[in-house]
């Protein structure tokens, strides 16, 4: 009874202190009006994009011959079945840009994620070991920095094609360079501190010491940089596809929309708009999380509350 008493408690303990860390985050993110304003952007977003196939009026690909270039229901002319109007092939445009949101976090989420983990990785190396491997890993960086990452992805998406995964992988391998800058940074300042000194004079390994130590240490800045990031991906996805290299139909993606309407500004400004709009507010929904993430995560942030 003793030994399973003892087992729990540590257990219990861990939860109590995630549940208290949760909540005050949630109220330090009810004080914050930027903050909350980009947490229900986002949190709107996520909620739309999976349920896109129950909320969407009619089929993304749908076309209404009858029904082309309709303007929004609030101007003349406009109709209820169709709110924000139709484009010049007479599909709903609310429609697209519901399913839209699919492609514009499944590009964010899934580019970041490999971005991070090559960075991260990369800078855990070269802020630990330092030496020649961290001088090999920072003239790569250099190399980067020194070359547009659009031009880069434009070259690349060239040679080998535009497709969905492809732009994924391709946005996700040429913007490594700020994860491994940062986490270089970090991990210089981390492992110069006496825990890690500690542990390296005990024997302990490297890997268990980057795991245990390095990582934990890390993360907070590595979450901020991230979250930012989310958001120029999405518009560099926009750009791409804008341009006709990114997305490519029959998918339907908010830059694709934008290309396609660039051509009736004039007349049916609603074709391009709407799609510009939603690019807008869920890139600012998610900077504003962003910020509100990095005040609240920054470690000097937290000494000035004191």
């Amino acid at each position: 009874m003793d030994k399973q008493s003892v087992s729990i408690t540590p257990q219990l303990t861990e939860q109590k202190s995630l549940k208290e860390k949760a909540g005050q985050m949630f109220k330090l993110l009810f004080k914050s009006r930027t903050g909350m304003i980009g947490f229900l952007i986002v949190l709107f977003v996520a909620i739309v994009a999976p349920l896109a196939p129950v909320l969407a009026p009619y089929d993304p690909a749908q076309t209404h011959p009858a029904d082309m270039l309709q303007p929004p229901v609030w101007l003349e002319g406009g109709s209820v079945d169709y709110i924000l109007g139709t484009d010049q092939l007479g599909r709903d445009l609310l429609s697209r840009i519901i399913y839209g949101t699919q492609i514009s976090l499944l590009v964010g989420i899934v580019s970041v994620m490999i971005a991070g983990m090559i960075g991260g990785f990369l800078g855990l190396l070269s802020g630990y070991y330092g030496g020649m491997i961290d001088t090999i890993i920072m003239r790569f960086v250099d190399a980067f920095i020194a070359i547009p990452g659009l031009l880069i992805t434009l070259v690349i998406l060239t040679v080998v094609g535009p497709s969905l995964w492809t732009l994924i992988v391709v946005l996700g391998v040429t913007n490594w360079v700020n994860y491994a800058r940062i986490v270089r940074g970090e991990v210089l300042s981390v492992k110069e501190r006496d825990f890690v000194k500690a542990a390296r004079s005990i024997g302990v390994k490297d890997y268990k010491i980057m795991i245990k130590h390095l990582i934990p240490n890390v993360t907070s800045s590595f979450i901020v940089t991230a979250t930012l990031s989310v958001a120029s991906t999405i518009i560099a996805e926009a750009a791409l596809s804008f341009l006709g290299m990114g997305i490519q139909p029959p998918a339907v993606s908010w830059g694709l929309m934008l290309n396609s309407g660039k051509d009736y500004l004039a007349g049916s400004w609603w074709v391009a708009t709407f799609p510009g709009i939603a690019i807008t507010i869920t890139s600012l929904g998610i900077i504003f999380l962003g910020d509100w993430l990095r005040d609240v995560l920054d470690p000097r942030m937290h000494m000035k509350g004191k």
